[in-house]
């Protein structure tokens, strides 16, 4: 490839590249803030020489960190020996049985049969499809509605963005399907409930019960949820939650879908986020940490039961399938992305680093008073940026508390994410599965540095 200047490459990529989630006027003002070229381990560099942490693991997905041959040798042989081939009208090949079989054996309870896809919106669409469908093999064609939750984050495709409960993705296209429903946030204290206690119900779980009453039961076809929700500010469910979910979804005949798409792989300390409520689900959705983002693949795994149901159920055709669903190299590199997960210990690994993650922002949270809300479960961990005259309050929003922090943290040496809807300010972090104490050390103390800066910068 033809050997370009930054210089050259920041102008054509204005001119020729429409970035995702991105301001179209930040970047054709400022130009691309970073053109990465190489990838080792936790680090990314860019063009310029200049290394970072990938402190979101790029985009909560690469979970056995950068630069690892192995995934790219074994794309290379499935590609030598037959790169695709389609999985339509029964058609099928080796990694795609065999992944589908691994998945079966890694996934919670009877989770057990896998319709692929290429990513997390096309998991979430094809998974509200699917149930739709089997209510309809079923005689319940009025089943139909779909309970999402506020702050959910569920992909962009036009199904995806209505599942997504945060409203500026609905607005970028303004269209919203009519059959998507709204519960709050997981979480009491963001409701203003009292958090539950000595095994009491969580009072969310009575909303949810609610909203299903005043629609009518027989009109909901599931009940849709990540196990943390990710984009939309990194909310912990309240303690019995899950729990209390399982069970309405249980009383009401309702499907429960959980979104493992960010939670997947080992990011929160085990194999699923589901895994640390023991609570299992009737559907599944996931991608990122499936091929830690060296390829693209995503999945929807259906419980024994639906699947058995379908079978007995089904004549004709299911009208729904992508090109690339079940890629050959893409399976195949998912099966070697397992295989190093569970070869290197990285589900471990995320649990203990995750707590020595956490014991790093408690020791930002003693040293500033703006710093509350600290968690982590896993590698995956935020604490929220408040003024000190009352930890429930938010900033004013042209103070940018969190989006400064965030750029000059990078600017430091490590990429983090702001997440800033509703006047909240919240940094995430989500590392790839292979970091160490040390590294570790090097994050906290970046963030602490840039606090400081920032906060002295804006007086606050």
């Amino acid at each position: 490839m033809e050997k370009y200047s930054r210089e050259h490459l920041i102008e054509l990529d204005k001119k020729h590249f429409i970035h995702p989630t991105t301001s179209i006027k930040q970047q054709q003002t400022h130009g691309a803030s970073f053109i990465f070229s190489e990838g080792n381990g936790i680090y990314l560099k860019d063009m310029d020489g200049r290394q970072v942490i990938d402190g979101m693991s790029s985009l909560w997905n690469v979970n056995i960190g950068h630069g690892r041959q192995e995934l790219a040798e074994v794309a290379y042989k499935q590609m030598g020996k037959m790169a695709y081939s389609s999985a339509f009208s029964t058609f099928s090949h080796e990694p795609a049985i065999i992944l589908s079989e691994k998945i079966a054996s890694l996934a919670p309870g009877d989770l057990s049969t896998v319709f692929f896809t290429s990513g997390g919106s096309e998991s979430n669409d094809s998974a509200i499809k699917l149930v739709r469908h089997y209510w309809r093999l079923k005689g319940r064609p009025e089943r139909m509605k779909i309970i999402s939750r506020k702050k959910a984050y569920h992909g962009v495709s036009t199904g995806a963005t209505s599942l997504t409960g945060i409203p500026e993705f609905w607005e970028m296209a303004g269209s919203v399907e009519k059959n998507i429903l709204y519960a709050d946030v997981p979480n009491c204290e963001i409701q203003g409930h009292t958090p539950p206690v000595s095994g009491d119900k969580c009072a969310c779980g009575g909303k949810i019960r609610q909203l299903i009453e005043t629609e009518g039961p027989e009109t909901i076809a599931a009940f849709l949820a990540e196990p943390i929700q990710g984009a939309g500010g990194l909310i912990f469910p309240s303690d019995g939650y899950m729990e209390q979910v399982r069970q309405i979804c249980n009383e009401y005949g309702i499907i429960f879908i959980i979104d493992e798409v960010i939670t997947g792989f080992g990011r929160t300390g085990k194999m699923f986020g589901m895994d640390n409520w023991s609570v299992v689900p009737d559907v599944m959705t996931m991608a990122k940490g499936i091929t830690s983002g060296y390829i693209p693949l995503g999945g929807v795994v259906l419980s024994e039961k639906m699947h058995k149901n379908m079978i007995e159920l089904s004549t004709g055709t299911l009208f729904h399938g992508f090109t690339y669903s079940g890629h050959p190299t893409a399976c195949a590199v998912a099966l070697k992305n397992i295989e190093i997960i569970e070869r290197e210990g990285l589900v471990d690994n995320s649990k203990n680093m995750g707590q020595i993650m956490l014991d790093g922002f408690e020791s930002l949270e003693r040293k500033f008073d703006i710093v509350t809300n600290t968690r982590a479960k896993g590698l995956l961990g935020a604490f929220d940026l408040r003024p000190t005259s009352g930890q429930k309050d938010n900033f004013p929003t042209e103070l940018q508390v969190a989006a400064n922090v965030v750029a000059l943290a990078a600017e430091k040496g490590l990429i983090c994410r702001s997440v800033t809807y509703e006047g909240m300010n919240t940094i995430v972090l989500a590392p790839p599965l292979i970091i160490n104490e040390n590294q570790i050390g090097d994050v906290i103390q970046i963030l602490e540095d840039s606090i400081s800066e920032i906060r002295n910068k804006l007086a606050i």
